[in-house]
């Protein structure tokens, strides 16, 4: 089975709306409308078996109406491959009883962004939900390291993610962007070792630049096959979870990265679905 751990979709009526002031504000062009029948027809081009949506709360007001939004697409588009995560803010005050719900619902795991919430990740307002999911055996993901649209900005850098390894233990922790976006070089030292998940999404092609000439040339390529050889070796195939961030990234060609690898037949497996397969207990 090959699962996409990395996904956005949006309702219809904002889908594109959304997806241009993103688009605008990281200077960089979707592959696809960040619909679900877009994303469906994606994966299957790229035979993709199972897509994790990621739903993102900017405000404290969206955790329960976005929590309810993916109960509801995953009642509606789970025989097409699409399994809804929830979310949670640092500001929502009743996280604790809100991320029982969560479970309730059948949602596997919640996704974090510090950068969109404005808090950095080892703040006593995570490090409490994130506790709290791990009481629940609820999976986490979080953005980890700069945000594309943020530049500068870092609410989710490797030294914090450490931070909350040693203050919460271990629990199925996700670190989007391969543990670190642009801050790949600190990745390997401060969190090989932690068994942190790392997952691919938004790190292994070159971004497609808008034509505004915002973006330099040189700054357009994510990691290289060698750089992702190296935290393969650092983390082991076995901590690394296929994702793409679509609609930022096409999942046919983020695929064809995975495989042409030189890496072995089963920790290319593992990469590609048998690790999500465990922490979802598929």
């Amino acid at each position: 089975m090959i699962i996409d751990f990395h996904t956005h979709v949006f309702p219809e009526k904002i889908a594109d709306s959304t997806i241009e002031i993103l688009s605008k504000k990281a200077h960089i062009i979707p592959h696809i409308r960040a619909v679900a029948p877009e994303l469906i027809h994606s994966m299957k081009e790229a035979g993709v078996d199972l897509s994790v949506i990621l739903p993102v709360a900017t405000a404290e007001r969206q955790v329960v109406k976005l929590n309810d939004a993916a109960a509801r697409l995953n009642e509606q588009y789970r025989e097409s491959g699409l399994f809804s995560f929830g979310c949670m803010h640092p500001d929502f005050a009743d996280y604790s009883s809100e991320l029982s719900r969560v479970k309730e619902l059948g949602l596997a795991g919640i996704k974090l962004h510090p950068v969109y919430q404005g808090v950095d990740l080892d703040d006593i307002r995570f490090l409490r939900i994130l506790e709290r999911a791990a009481e629940l055996s609820l999976l986490v993901v979080t953005h980890a390291g700069i945000d594309v649209g943020y530049p500068g900005v870092v609410h989710c850098s490797p030294k914090m993610c450490k931070n909350v390894v040693r203050e919460i233990g271990s629990f199925p922790f996700v670190l989007a962007h391969m543990g670190g976006w642009k801050n790949w070089e600190e990745v390997p030292s401060l969190l090989s070792g932690t068994g942190v998940y790392l997952d691919t999404a938004f790190s292994t092609e070159r971004m497609e630049p808008l034509p505004d000439g915002y973006w330099k040339e040189s700054e357009l390529q994510m990691l290289s096959e060698d750089g992702f050889i190296e935290f393969v070796k650092a983390f082991g195939a076995d901590h690394i979870l296929f994702g793409t961030d679509s609609p930022w990234t096409s999942q046919k060609r983020s695929r064809a990265f995975i495989e042409a690898l030189p890496l072995s037949d089963p920790e290319k497996q593992l990469i590609l679905g048998q690790n999500a397969e465990a922490l979802l207990n598929l």
